[in-house]
């Protein structure tokens, strides 16, 4: 059994952050992160409130500074599927399952020749839709770690990922890896999930095409975004005005877990630039 000092649960900028300030106390860290990279929602964001700042240029050097750190271990793909507290140590015993990306790690190169073979296109999660992905993938420019993952759902076993890859990376018969592991505490760094926009109809959600949400209004806006500048989803003309519907849900005692629909005070800036 695997022991640490710590387990942080989410790859976020807080999760990474506490997981960079403990490493540097000489804790032992392990980073549990059930998407396919760290960085979490900061990385998809445009300007951060209150300097504007780039978030990519915020998020990556503490991704790349966690990904480097000697005490740090990450699991991508991995989520905790059970807790026991063991009293006499008074330690945690955790079963945490990382799932298979039909991918050797320690053979991907990132070259892409996988993604550049692959005919399946889906939408891509990074950008919110606004997108399109393969079926083989790296989520996203700037992914850490930057390796393929194949998307099983969607592939059409075609081979042809199979038969361009260089290394000899993939591997259709990789299975899930349950790990168990004894930690002193665990960190609970999850973030935050959008309120659905088929919660708030009466915002139109579902009836427009340019009714959105903050995060992919957030994608729209970035310099790393599908349209290259803001655009409507629906024509890809630039819109005349736009306008923010703030916390929307975020204090919507009928909704079954509290959601947040992002920072107004970040809106209210961006807003008086925008419309």
């Amino acid at each position: 059994m695997e022991e640490y000092d710590v387990v942080i649960v989410g790859a976020g900028i807080a999760g990474m952050q506490g997981a960079l300030d403990l490493a540097e106390k000489g804790h032992k860290i392990l980073i549990v992160e059930k998407g396919p990279s760290i960085g979490g929602k900061m990385i998809q964001l445009s300007k951060v409130f209150p300097t504007l700042d780039c978030s990519s240029c915020i998020t990556t050097p503490v991704m790349n500074a966690v990904n480097q750190h000697e005490n740090i271990t990450t699991l991508v793909n991995t989520e905790i599927i059970e807790s026991r507290k063991k009293i006499t140590k008074n330690t945690f015993e955790l079963l945490i399952k990382q799932k298979a990306t039909f991918v050797d790690n320690d053979k991907c190169t990132a070259c892409g020749s996988c993604e550049s073979v692959c005919p399946v296109e889906v939408p891509s999660e990074f950008d919110m839709g606004l997108s399109a992905r393969k079926a083989i993938y790296i989520p996203f420019q700037t992914a850490i770690p930057q390796k393929a993952i194949l998307d099983l759902n969607n592939c059409i076993a075609c081979g042809a990922c199979f038969k361009s890859c260089p290394g000899d990376a993939i591997n259709f018969s990789q299975v899930d890896n349950e790990i168990e592991i004894e930690v002193k505490s665990v960190l609970i760094a999850t973030g935050f999930e959008l309120t659905p926009l088929g919660e708030k109809k009466e915002y139109g959600s579902g009836k427009f095409e340019n009714v959105i949400s903050s995060l992919t209004m957030e994608r729209i806006l970035a310099p790393n975004g599908p349209y290259q500048g803001v655009r409507r989803p629906s024509d890809g003309k630039v819109p005349m005005r736009i306008a923010y519907v703030q916390c929307a849900g975020s204090r919507d005692q009928s909704l079954n877990r509290p959601y947040c629909s992002r920072i107004c005070c970040m809106y209210a800036i961006k807003q008086s630039m925008l419309i």
